[in-house]
């Protein structure tokens, strides 16, 4: 003869344990007028042939006709007797679950409307309770003795970067613009996967997008643009380089000749690059050819001669700009 159950209860075998069954295997033989005993953050949920029926909260239940009512239904238990009935229970477990991690495996594609088509990738937390019992026992459960966060993590991950990558894909223009959007789009992605999540009993709690970042090389980019706005205009900027230079070869003095030497050398090649960039007056403003130095022209026939000749080389004119005759020699 198998013994009656007089007293249900269950305490949560680890942490992460979202719901415990009673018994672990098969059903119990539960007494009618035994006593149920469902903590504060918890629900209990009888079942029968599969279905689920009567769910009870925190307390100290007398199980009677008069509080399992589907069971009674569904049993065909005469009101007010006292025959046990077979039924199995499960325990849920209410309280929060926090520090929930998601994250995208691959790199969603973005169209950035500054950077054109960028790779992100995005991670952040997430907090859920199970709100609907029979719905969640239902859905995801089924009849494992125990059942814990370990066996949603990429059920729940799935669900969250899909609305992930149609959120950004909707509201996002710029990944230049993501510091000031996170709360935003937190709270946005919140509000898509709230109810994914509520077909399955369960609420989300709070959501939290800690990072969304394009691959290294666009960084790289992205810290080159920005260096390059810092700076100006190129000519500034070797005028910037020749100073630091000068600034480390005064405060390397003390360390000995060939740093100052060093430093000296990359100031010249800074200065030497910023008078190449100053000296734009040589060359024609139109074709871009540098232009010659004046000639030498001839007085009378205007004939061009070589800088320096003396006389002109087609009539023999002297010219105002040669040097001076070297004294003649004296006889002995």
């Amino acid at each position: 003869m198998s013994q009656f159950i007089e007293v249900i209860e269950c305490l949560d075998k680890a942490p992460e344990t979202l719901v415990s069954r009673f018994p672990e295997r098969g059903s119990a033989d539960i007494k009618m007028g035994a006593q149920l005993i469902v903590r504060e953050s918890q629900a209990a949920v009888f079942f029968r042939d599969g279905r689920a029926l009567d769910t009870f909260g925190p307390g100290r239940h007398t199980l009677s006709t008069m509080n399992v009512p589907l069971l009674t239904k569904f049993l065909s238990l005469p009101l007010g007797g006292t025959s046990p009935f077979r039924a199995e229970v499960y325990f849920a477990n209410l309280r929060t679950f926090v520090n929930q991690k998601w994250g995208t495996m691959e790199p969603i594609l973005f169209r950035d409307s500054e950077l054109d088509m960028v790779r992100l990738r995005a991670f952040g937390i997430y907090s859920y309770r199970i709100s609907n019992p029979q719905v969640f026992v239902n859905s995801l459960v089924g009849t494992v003795s125990e059942f814990t966060t370990d066996a949603l993590a990429d059920f729940f991950r799935g669900l969250i970067v899909t609305q992930v990558a149609e959120f950004l894909g909707s509201h996002l223009h710029t990944v230049l613009d993501l510091a000031q959007h996170y709360v935003e789009i937190s709270a946005g992605i919140q509000a898509n996967v709230l109810a994914d999540f509520e077909k399955y009993g369960v609420t989300i709690a709070d959501f939290k997008v800690l990072s969304i970042s394009p691959p290294e090389h666009v960084q790289e980019m992205i810290d080159k643009r920005g260096g390059m706005a810092a700076v100006g205009s190129l000519d500034s900027f070797v005028r910037y380089q020749a100073a630091n230079a000068l600034e480390k070869s005064a405060a390397g003095g003390a360390s000995g000749g060939s740093g100052l030497a060093a430093a000296g050398v990359g100031a010249g090649a800074g200065l030497g690059l910023g008078a190449g960039l100053g000296d734009s007056a040589n060359f024609c403003s139109s074709c871009g050819a540098r232009q010659r130095a004046a000639a030498n022209a001839c007085p009378s026939c205007g004939t061009e001669n070589a800088a320096g000749a003396r006389f002109c080389s087609n009539c023999g004119t002297g010219l105002a700009g040669a040097p001076p005759a070297p004294p003649s020699g004296t006889g002995r």
